[in-house]
């Protein structure tokens, strides 16, 4: 399995709506809405790095509002920790 990890700018005001549709894109297992330089990160799975080019220039960059992707692909896996756990900021209601 190959993992992308997408680093998206987008329209402000359409960050919602926009992380929606490319969380509903096969392959996308993750979308998160992040601070800084970018407004969202986007997991890409697939089985053939081929298949990155028509996930990634083929249909995240084509939504409407997405204006810039910056694509870093995994070599190696070295935590088995849960994504989400990775991910959170530590606020357990």
């Amino acid at each position: 399995m190959i993992t992308a990890i997408v680093l998206i700018k987008t329209s402000v005001d359409r960050i919602p709506e926009i992380a929606e549709t490319i969380a509903s894109l096969d392959h996308v297992s993750e979308v998160y809405s992040v601070t800084g330089t970018y407004d969202l990160v986007a997991l890409v799975r697939v089985g053939r790095h081929d298949d990155l080019a028509d996930i990634i220039p083929g249909q995240i960059s084509k939504i409407p509002g997405v204006e810039v992707t910056d694509t870093h692909v995994a070599f190696r896996t070295y935590s088995q920790h849960d994504l989400e756990a990775a991910f959170s900021i530590g606020l357990d209601s």
